[in-house]
């Protein structure tokens, strides 16, 4: 359904967001770049166990919030000359400017880095077992927080950092190398945005090898296919901000290193975006996005759907 040659890109974006929430590109962006673009990353920093803390270094000064890539602290500031590749892509461009317009604005960008089970401290894995979301910056050492890390995140909804904003963006994701089904690939559930925004940890039972039940009372539930997006050296996808994914524990030897960009409408009216919000049966916009959070950042919530998939 996503993967069909068309001539009508346009139209065939709006089309699978209505449909399915997502859009998965039949063309990569351009492989040498990517390739390029990682070696430079790679030459930044070794990705084993030396980004950690120590448990005491740790335990000393816990810091769940504040963590993650900020201005000023972002790798990709360091490599803005090298984006193009992505960023002024044709597909790419015209893609985005059929569901936001053509003054498209981008929100937020950075490396994404899936660390394998071979660079986490064992003390750390027994921290964060059966965590919903583990996000490794508040273990990571401050130096390297220019980098998202992650082993794992349950199915989520890219609403979850907004509060009280409306979903009038999407996000992109680049691969920067094959991707297998070991690499911790995207996990997409296809129709999930179509119940609107819920709050985070989601109501879902399994269904079937590659279906899950949503729910999102009072607003009904729906039956959603589950896609786990493998591709080549820039492979490219983009989802609505209520689309559902999440990744299994990175199960390779190595890293897996992505691009990550939020993209929004500018001022302009953006007609793609808004046939596809209506068409959804659920708000679009939550003034509360999660619950699985204690008043200081840590997890307080012990279960993780995704690692049933």
């Amino acid at each position: 359904m996503m993967a069909k040659a068309r001539t009508d890109l346009a139209g065939a974006v709006i089309s699978d967001f209505i449909e399915a929430g997502a859009h998965l590109f039949d063309a990569p962006v351009d492989p040498r770049a990517a390739t390029d673009l990682l070696a430079a990353i790679r030459q930044t920093r070794r990705f084993d166990d030396s980004l950690f803390l120590g448990e005491a270094e740790f335990d000393a000064d816990p810091q769940y919030t504040g963590v993650n890539p900020r201005p000023g602290r972002n790798l990709l500031e360091r490599f803005e000359e090298r984006l193009g590749f992505v960023e002024q892509a044709p597909h790419i461009v015209e893609a985005i400017t059929a569901l936001l317009g053509a003054d498209y604005e981008i929100l937020n960008k950075k490396v994404v880095c899936g660390v394998p089970a071979s660079a986490i401290p064992d003390w750390l894995k027994t921290r964060i077992h059966g965590n919903p979301v583990n996000n490794l910056g508040a273990y990571v050492r401050p130096e390297h927080r220019d980098i998202t890390y992650f082993y794992g995140i349950d199915f989520h909804q890219d609403l979850i950092d907004y509060k009280e904003r409306e979903a009038d963006f999407l996000t992109l994701y680049v691969y920067l190398h094959p991707v297998t089904r070991a690499d911790a690939p995207l996990y997409l559930l296809e129709g999930s945005h179509r119940l609107g925004g819920s709050v985070f940890p989601h109501d879902l039972t399994r269904s079937g090898d590659d279906a899950w039940t949503y729910r999102n009372d009072p607003h009904g539930e729906t039956e959603t296919r589950q896609r786990i997006l493998t591709g080549d050296t820039g492979f490219a996808a983009m989802w609505h901000a209520c689309t559902l994914h999440g990744t299994q524990p990175d199960a390779a030897d190595h890293e897996r290193i992505s691009l990550r960009y939020l993209v929004a409408r500018g001022k302009d009216r953006a007609v793609g975006m808004e046939a596809v919000n209506a068409t959804l049966n659920g708000p679009l916009s939550l003034i509360d996005t999660r619950k699985d959070l204690a008043a200081d950042g840590s997890a307080a919530i012990r279960a993780n759907t995704v690692l049933k998939a």
